[in-house]
């Protein structure tokens, strides 16, 4: 860690630890922004001063009171297929800008909206914004930290997305008591505090190596690497990193799939890296985060309003009670998403979270019964389960279904894969937000039975399909892949284990001695091949793999890859 002050230090002398961290508050403040935008409309939509001005109260305005709240994920949908072009175009860095700077422009139609109209075109906007970052900041997190810290400090950014939630509930629930615009015009308008931290920090921020390196602007990569770990630029440890991703970077790219293609399903996947299976996994988590109704009960001052029978106030009390508990038992998720790992806290929430979904129906059904005598206490009880579903979503679906999109795909479609699996997230989240007020309004409490189900499917496709990703570099996984692994992956422990398998930690290793035992600025120029020697070493390295071949163009012995094939080290390269 380090802290060195200096006139022409970047990043205001920060390296190594402190360096992380600032990057993580940068990344943290976007997702909590983002948790208190998605919680702060389900208070603003029971205040009577935005439903008069609105023209939105009463039962026959269901619909369209649902059509305004779910517009936003309609803009986050945009915004997310945006970010594939403005996360490979711009940076990670400069994406987060543009994204809080149109935010920032949705906020303030927001605030200052006296029509349906004028709040739609708002939460648009603002969704675009907001879906343009959340498709950006866990990839500039996951490409600047070390693999000890990746999953936790995404995890942490997660938990912070429920910080901002639970924020929104306490401030529209204290603002309730005040009559006027100002009871709903001022929770819309505090997004401000969190749109100023971001334009104080991303700026003077790094970007990506991994970025830098796949744009070819090779010294900053090899500054920045440096800096992130207080290391020198010729530290061996930096060395072996550089030429690791620079080799992922040109293999990626030379297999690379371009949209026209991989819309249709046809990747052609000469690399073997299995781009379409990798992109439908990191979708998957992102698809089943929503459909286990968590963004239904986000509004839920207006579930127990309509489905237990609560007064506004005691509504937003326990709405608010709630999201403590959620944040609170959600920091279990830091300690353990590398012990127990992705897999493990995805199957162990969807288990919890239909089990209370079941209860929560049967209760419902005996609270709608007419006559019935306990209508009262089951109703009472019911609470306490959508208490419980917080519970075990916090701790295991909230931030692994963000951050396995990022691990899952391959660098040359980490930004394509983040903003595809962002982007399902939103247009699922669109449709659990549009259906909820009117399936509570029409099925009551049958409409439970859809989450109860389907929390129940997610079981056994997250056990059987899903690898592990815990304990892995973003370049292990590649390499799996490069294995033309089975679909079915229950069966080998080194893809369903948390730990980091051997034959990566032998390859690493060797990378690193090798490094050391070189001189310095040979290797670093070594791993600044052109993209058409990279493209000659990987049609030799398949060769020599197929046949064999020993001869002047390769050393004597190969490394030992974790590809399935053997990696052909040139004798120029050392």
């Amino acid at each position: 860690m380090g802290f060195n002050v200096g006139p022409k230090q970047p990043y205001f002398g920060l390296k190594g630890g402190w360096l992380t961290f600032w990057i993580s508050v940068a990344c943290a403040t976007d997702m909590t922004l983002f948790g208190y935008d998605q919680g702060v409309f389900g208070g603003v939509i029971v205040t009577p001063d935005f439903l008069k001005v609105h023209n939105l109260g009463g039962d026959s305005k269901t619909s369209l009171l649902g059509t305004v709240v779910a517009i936003y994920d309609v803009g986050c949908f945009f915004g997310a297929v945006t970010a594939v072009w403005l996360g490979e175009k711009l940076g990670r860095r400069k994406s987060v800008l543009v994204g809080t700077t149109i935010m920032s422009i949705g906020a303030i139609l927001q605030i200052a909206s006296f029509s349906t109209a004028q709040m739609i075109v708002g939460r648009i906007v603002a969704g675009i914004g907001n879906g343009i970052n959340t498709a950006t900041a866990p990839v500039w997190q996951t490409e600047t930290s070390a693999i000890k810290w990746r999953g936790k400090l995404v995890v942490i950014e997660l938990i912070l997305n429920i910080a901002g939630f639970s924020l929104s509930n306490w401030v529209t629930f204290g603002f309730s008591f005040l009559s006027g615009g100002v009871a709903w015009r001022f929770p819309l308008a505090f997004q401000f505090f969190f749109i100023i931290i971001l334009f104080a920090t991303v700026p003077w921020l790094p970007e990506s190596p991994r970025w830098l390196i796949a744009h070819d602007y090779e010294d900053e990569a090899f500054k920045i690497l440096a800096d992130l770990e207080n290391k020198k630029e010729d530290d061996p440890f930096i060395l072996a990193q550089h030429k690791e991703i620079v080799y992922t970077v040109q293999y990626e790219r030379e297999n690379a799939v371009p949209w026209s293609k991989l819309l249709i399903g046809k990747t052609g996947d000469k690399g073997g890296t299995k781009t379409i299976r990798r992109l439908l996994l990191g979708a998957g988590t992102q698809a089943m985060q929503q459909l286990s109704g968590i963004n239904g009960n986000y509004y839920l001052p207006t579930v127990l309003i309509k489905s237990v029978g609560l007064t506004e106030k005691m509504a937003r009390l326990l709405a608010a009670c709630n999201s403590v508990s959620y944040l609170l038992f959600s920091l279990i998720g830091i300690p353990n998403v590398e012990r127990w790992g992705r897999r493990n806290m995805m199957i162990f929430a969807s288990t919890g979270q239909s089990f209370c979904y079941l209860l929560i129906t049967v209760l419902l059904r005996y609270n709608e019964k007419p006559g019935y005598p306990h209508a009262q206490e089951v109703a009472s009880a019911s609470i306490a389960w959508f208490f419980c579903y917080y519970v075990f979503f916090g701790i295991g679906m909230q931030g692994v279904p963000w951050l396995y999109p990022t691990e899952i795909n391959s660098l040359a479609m980490r930004t394509k894969g983040a903003a595809i699996g962002t982007a399902t997230n939103w247009i699922f989240n669109f449709m659990v937000v549009e259906i909820t007020p009117i399936g509570i309004q029409n099925l009551a409490w049958k409409f439970y039975i859809i989450w109860t189900v389907l929390n129940a499917s997610f079981v056994p496709i997250l056990y059987f399909i899903y690898p592990e990703t815990a304990g892995r570099s973003l370049e292990d996984i590649d390499d799996y892949y490069r294995t033309d692994p089975p679909l079915l992956v229950f069966r080998d422990k080194d893809v369903t284990s948390t730990k980091r398998p051997e034959k990566y930690k032998v390859r690493e290793e060797e990378e690193v001695r090798r490094a050391s035992t070189a001189d310095p600025m040979a290797f670093r120029r070594a791993s600044k091949v052109s993209i058409r020697d990279a493209t000659a070493m990987a049609r030799n390295t398949h060769m020599a793999a197929a046949t064999g071949r020993d001869d002047e163009s390769y050393e004597g012995k190969t490394e030992a890859g974790d590809v399935g094939q053997e990696r052909v080290i040139h004798k120029e390269e050392v």
